[in-house]
């Protein structure tokens, strides 16, 4: 093989020291190709590393401002907070005599099944069971369609 590649070289009649010349300037021109390729990606990783930095440095400020939110709404919601803005609405305890007690027929407090249970009565009307596919509905459309051609031809 190196016989092959010397008589290549010596066909081209270039000399030995054009030859090494010539090897190094393509080493130099190898070594700035894998210089730039690698400042390149050098250069993106340091611009993503900083873009990152930001997101998480703005993740963080969101995260601070979320858990202030927080502790305001909270203090909004303490109770005696919360009956100081029903008075300032105007709003007031009850009274005995405010109070107003409605009677229901037939409802024993004391039976918690009634509560928990509705009673079903002749007029009420069960909801139908949801059981439609993609075929039912594709070919509800193409009824649908094939009526909206009849009716538009004939």
């Amino acid at each position: 093989m190196s016989n092959w590649f010397q008589h290549a070289l010596n066909r081209t009649n270039i000399r030995p020291q054009q030859q090494a010349a010539w090897l190094v300037v393509l080493g130099v021109i190898m070594t700035l190709i894998f210089g730039g390729i690698s400042l390149s990606q050098i250069a993106t990783y340091a611009s993503t590393n900083r873009t990152i930095e930001e997101l998480i440095d703005e993740r963080d400020s969101l995260e601070l401002e979320n858990e202030r939110l927080r502790a305001d709404i909270a203090s909004l919601q303490t109770v005696p907070r919360l009956l100081e803005r029903a008075e300032d609405l105007g709003y007031r305890p009850a009274t005995a005599a405010d109070i107003e007690y409605r009677f229901v027929d037939g409802y024993d407090p004391n039976r918690i099944e009634d509560v928990l249970e509705p009673q079903m009565t002749d007029d009420f009307e069960a909801t139908p069971q949801y059981d439609d596919t993609f075929s039912g509905w594709l070919q509800q459309q193409w009824d649908s369609l094939a009526r909206q051609f009849r009716s538009f031809g004939g």
